[in-house]
């Protein structure tokens, strides 16, 4: 109960912070309501496997397998954001679209509302982030399934995912080492970044307080494995405000450190425009990767289009950038192969969402505090308060508490 409280009171003051520093008393929840809609319509290309194997963490199975598979395929399991589903950010992001012209097999966990009401995995519960415990145990059974099913070459299966997507992509690089060949987190988290509902909004709006050499030591005490460990590719928009851009460098410190390589990256350039990064270790090896998006909100970064590079549907936290995320995410895991060629995409995989959202993109400080201003006249005081009431309310149900 006294864990109750505390969170309770720590969400007044979030709850009197954000008055403060925000003109005319904002509404939180009013402030970020343009950024929500509608996930896209689900596809039929998916498949769900019931049977999976244990599923302590009570979450669904969908998998996609290219009508032409390699011999022993590649497996990249691919974690939607919050208020998706796992067919609405595989049509965004154009996964299944890749692994036509690719050849390999996706495994697509989905979470369930009665484990988290905004359909968010859930990265900072200590009972869903350790080795063989919840949600990390279920998407670690639901590569197992798939690995057997498609005889798939245990040596390349990776995982990447948006948001707290990308959150839970930490999670399982760092509790199954021995499982993963590479991973790419999009505008996600360091692992153990929080482990409270206090903790994940300090993580998301401030970043990482933790020093490097702690940071390491959480992924090294996640397992027994002691390297090699998984390569690393970190994606983040310098105007994303729901998760701050802060993570991305400590992201990259945390698995920097884990396998003592230098600070500085070994070598910097221009890729479709966009600043990349790359850290080698002493063989000269790509070990991680970065791309900072100039400019992009909170979301994956897309090039739309029919082109070889090309992938993805934008819509909500689905953002036109130029340079597709799933494209470059694939060719730093090697899974570009010159041989594949691009198929011509199935209308159902490409569904219009159900409504006509607003575009995901950075929203700046001076129309969110006009849009606020307004809000706040044909609301008065009494209307304003209900809401931010409101929005504490939402975060303890989030949390499991109400």
């Amino acid at each position: 109960m006294a864990r109750i409280g505390k969170t309770i009171i720590d969400l007044h003051a979030i709850k009197d912070q954000w008055k403060r520093s925000l003109p005319g008393g904002l509404d939180p929840l009013a402030a970020t309501a343009d950024l929500r809609s509608s996930a896209f319509s689900p596809g039929a290309h998916l498949t769900e496997v019931a049977d999976f194997g244990d599923n302590p963490g009570n979450l669904r199975l969908l998998s996609y397998v290219p009508p032409r598979v390699a011999p022993s395929p590649a497996l990249v399991v691919v974690l939607h954001g919050c208020r998706q589903t796992a067919s609405g950010y595989d049509i965004g992001s154009g996964w299944s679209e890749l692994a036509d012209a690719q050849g390999f097999v996706l495994c697509l966990p989905e979470q369930r509302s009665s484990n988290n009401p905004n359909n968010c995995f859930n990265w900072f519960q200590v009972g869903d982030i350790e080795r063989e415990r919840g949600e990390a145990a279920s998407i670690r059974a639901m590569v197992e399934h798939m690995a057997v099913a498609h005889n798939v070459d245990r040596s390349r299966i990776f995982v990447t995912g948006l948001s707290a997507g990308g959150a839970m992509t930490s999670v399982m690089l760092a509790t199954y080492p021995d499982v993963f060949a590479g991973g790419a987190i999009i505008a996600g988290l360091p692992y153990r970044s929080a482990v409270t509902v206090h903790g994940a909004f300090e993580s998301m709006s401030r970043g990482d307080s933790r020093a490097a050499p702690d940071a390491a030591e959480a992924v090294r005490a996640a397992s027994s494995h002691q390297g090699p460990w998984p390569r690393v590719s970190v994606w983040h928009g310098t105007a994303d405000t729901t998760v701050t851009h802060d993570n991305a460098g400590a992201i990259i410190a945390q698995w920097a450190h884990l396998q003592g390589l230098s600070v500085a990256p070994a070598r910097e350039e221009l890729v479709d425009g966009q600043r990349h990064r790359v850290w080698t270790d002493a063989a000269g090896v790509d070990r991680i990767e970065e791309y900072v998006i100039q400019g992009l909100g909170h979301g994956t970064p897309l090039d739309a289009g029919t082109g070889e590079t090309q992938f993805g549907v934008p819509g909500p936290y689905l953002l036109e950038a130029g340079i597709s995320s799933t494209y470059r995410i694939a060719q730093f895991w090697g899974l570009i192969s010159a041989e594949g060629s691009r198929t011509a995409p199935r209308e159902a995989k490409r569904a219009a969402p159900r409504e006509a959202p607003p575009r995901c993109e950075a929203v700046s400080v001076r129309s969110v505090q006009e849009r606020a201003g307004q809000r706040a006249d044909a609301r008065g005081p009494a209307g304003l308060m209900a809401g931010v009431e409101d929005t504490i309310r939402k975060a303890l149900r989030s949390a499991g508490l109400l």
